[in-house]
């Protein structure tokens, strides 16, 4: 397992926990790396909550071992305590406080001592861009601004490892970027984050390497680009005004696809998208050619794999934040492009 001097930060070999009968842990391993964000995605009851918890020492694992900033979370749970963060899926601050309040409550919580919770209130406030709102109630806080608290809080200890379970749900797109610019300058400062989310966007934009689970166990661990690799390369991707125009736009996709790979054509979303190598060329060719045959498109484009896809391809899940290819039904007859009905079977 880890030593303080180890590369992990959080490492779990066999994790198990048995919640209602059931394994909600059935063997988990993870590694994170110090001073990185490293992203745990799974469906709904995957068992992402469940693996925070026992690594951040509320719950003892039923088997498996795990350690935290080194040290043991079942043997030692006190010391990794006095090391992490936690920041749950609700802001956990007081509505009638105000966010300097807030903060200093926790530091008294943490046994800081009055000036000490005080000063350590003051640099959270700064360094999460708080300041001009420190002595506002927070009922006059916006959601990203809640959440900025929230993290602060977490932060009262400067914690070596945090753990952000859902951290942006239900906040708007503005807000959910706050949270974001906080997360990585957290991790600019040496703080370790271990983030769940099923935002594949945020795992996307943040995380340095994601950890997909499902039903308990790991079922993939890379950097986003490898993930989104092993889905498929680049492609080229066209929305059409007619759907009339499909087959034609999937006999032009053809020509230009990588290695003689059918297009992907649905008609009922006008959409065709086909696999390619030389990126430029092939978009400048099928532009071309679509032109020249008097096609009209609403969108013509490069495309790149998105966690979306690898969500779906390896969980077999939506992720409820889009539509991943591949899922779309329709047909499409002579061209010699796969439909989504037959994209589906062949994944099967």
């Amino acid at each position: 397992m880890t030593t303080p001097a180890s590369p992990y930060a959080v490492l779990a070999e066999g994790l198990v926990k048995r919640c209602g009968g059931r394994n909600a842990l059935d063997g988990l391993d993870l590694a994170v790396r110090r001073g990185t964000v490293h992203g745990l995605l799974g469906p709904n009851g995957a068992g992402k909550t469940t693996a925070v918890r026992v690594l951040a020492t509320l719950v003892r694992p039923d088997g498996g071992r795990a350690a935290v900033a080194g040290h043991d979370v079942a043997r030692e749970p006190a010391r990794v305590r006095r090391r992490i963060g936690l920041t749950g899926q609700y802001a956990a601050v007081d509505e009638i406080l105000t966010g300097r309040q807030n903060l200093e409550m926790f530091g008294r919580l943490f046994h800081l001592g009055t000036r000490r919770a005080r000063r350590r209130a003051g640099e959270l406030l700064e360094r999460f861009e708080l300041t001009e709102a420190a002595d506002r109630p927070l009922r006059t806080y916006s959601g990203g601004m809640r959440r900025r608290l929230d993290l602060a809080a977490g932060m009262i200890l400067a914690p070596e490892v945090l753990f952000l379970d859902e951290p942006t749900t239900g906040l708007d797109p503005r807000s959910r970027n706050e949270v974001w610019e906080a997360v990585r300058s957290l991790v600019a400062g040496g703080t370790t984050v271990l983030l769940t989310t099923q935002y594949l966007e945020e795992a996307d934009r943040l995380a340095d390497r994601v950890t997909v689970i499902d039903r308990g166990v790991r079922i993939a661990d890379d950097t986003p680009a490898a993930l989104k690799s092993a889905v498929g390369g680049d492609r080229v991707e066209v929305v059409l005004r007619d759907a009339a125009d499909v087959p034609a736009a999937a006999g032009i996709l053809a020509r230009v696809a990588d290695g003689g790979a059918r297009p992907y054509a649905d008609p009922v979303e006008r959409r065709v998208h086909a696999p390619v190598t030389d990126r430029v060329a092939a978009l400048i060719e099928v532009a071309r050619s679509l032109r020249d045959e008097g096609i009209g498109v609403e969108d013509v484009g490069l495309r790149r794999p998105t966690l979306d896809e690898v969500f779906l391809r390896l969980t077999g899940h939506r992720t409820g934040t889009g539509t991943a290819a591949g899922t779309d039904t329709g047909a499409v007859t002579g061209t010699g492009a796969v439909t989504g009905t037959e994209q589906r079977e062949n994944a099967a």
